[in-house]
């Protein structure tokens, strides 16, 4: 289950930077380690959905270059408060996971600016949050949302209850 777990976050940070650039619409690209970070987190816990969204983030930062641990710690507290959520709704339900993986997708984008702006990122909020961060949170929706119908399409057709 760790190689697993290790081969996901691996296979998370190097989607971000081979498969995200070739699924980009209109300028806007998915963010998987978060998406990841947020499904981990829901349903293995705040931990494994904390340490999961900080290694992923900081593959992504070393991979990106510039400011290194913004992804990593924005996305460590996204996994978090998405294994606390686990713990207080019924996650198994789509329609509390798609949800939840954007507005922790909200919130992630939301945090990330605070967190630049200490450094005096220069981007206007209302640009930032219109152009970038809700349209990538409506993105990873989508994307989370077809993720979790192939997950159950998959797990009904491994038991054979696919067509019955």
């Amino acid at each position: 289950m760790r190689l697993t777990l290790a081969l996901a976050l691996l296979g998370g940070g190097l989607a971000q930077t081979s498969v995200a650039p070739a699924l980009r619409i209109g300028g806007v690209s998915p963010d998987i380690p978060l998406i990841l970070a947020v499904f981990l987190g829901l349903s293995r816990g705040a931990e494994v959905g904390c340490l999961s969204g900080f290694v992923m983030g900081l593959i992504q930062d070393a991979a990106a270059g510039g400011f290194v641990g913004a992804q990593a710690l924005t996305k460590a507290l996204a996994g978090f408060a998405a294994g606390q959520i686990a713990g207080r709704l019924w996650v198994s339900d789509p329609l509390v996971q798609v949800p939840g993986l954007v507005l922790l997708t909200f919130a992630e984008g939301l945090t990330r600016y605070c967190l630049l702006q200490f450094f005096h990122f220069p981007a206007s909020f209302g640009d930032l949050m219109l152009y970038v961060v809700l349209p990538q949170a409506l993105y990873n929706g989508a994307l989370g949302a077809a993720s979790v119908l192939a997950l159950s399409v998959a797990e009904s057709w491994r038991s054979g209850s696919l067509w019955r």
